[in-house]
């Protein structure tokens, strides 16, 4: 097990993706919670079946275990609830950090979302350019919540970004 602490944000333009290559990722949940998410994922050529409570906390304990990819292309196809998230994920380094990339596919097309593990919650970090409104706080934005309601049914979603430029 580990302890996974991460802070999500809006991506405002595209500057971040100078010499960044993205791995495709499709991913569903066996249960997307309350009290806990269980998610099988494809990430390249490999499986992972992950658990971690379902909780807006930027802080909680993750467990993800790898398994044949035959396992979960057969979990995708038959046992995950609502839709899918599809998506291409891009590492990028800023001022000394990792940052993750998520561009969004399929009926969440047109999401940017950064995101930057930390190893405290209050550890300091500097902001990218790029980078927008923080959403760590905002349930909308969880994955567990686009495979039940995708961005791209979101009725309010140009008013509530529209500051934060095309890939809001």
């Amino acid at each position: 097990m580990r302890k996974e602490i991460e802070r999500k944000f809006l991506v405002k333009d595209e500057s971040w993706r100078e010499d960044t290559t993205g791995l495709p990722y499709r991913q569903g949940y066996l249960t997307a919670g309350p009290p806990v998410a269980v998610r099988v994922r494809i990430a390249g050529d490999r499986g992972y079946l992950n658990i971690k409570r379902a909780t807006l906390d930027i802080a909680r304990d993750e467990f993800e275990y790898p398994i044949p990819l035959e396992d979960a292309e057969a979990m995708l196809s038959g046992l995950c609830e609502g839709f899918l998230i599809e998506k291409s994920r891009y590492e990028v380094t800023f001022a000394g950090m990792l940052w993750e990339i998520d561009v969004f596919r399929g009926a969440n097309e047109g999401l940017v979302i950064a995101e930057i593990e930390l190893f405290d919650p209050d550890q300091h970090f500097e902001r990218p350019p790029w980078l927008g409104k923080e959403v760590s706080g905002d349930p909308r934005y969880l994955n567990t919540s686009l495979s039940r309601y995708p961005y791209s049914q979101w009725k309010q979603r140009v008013s509530d970004d529209a500051d934060l430029g095309p890939n809001a």
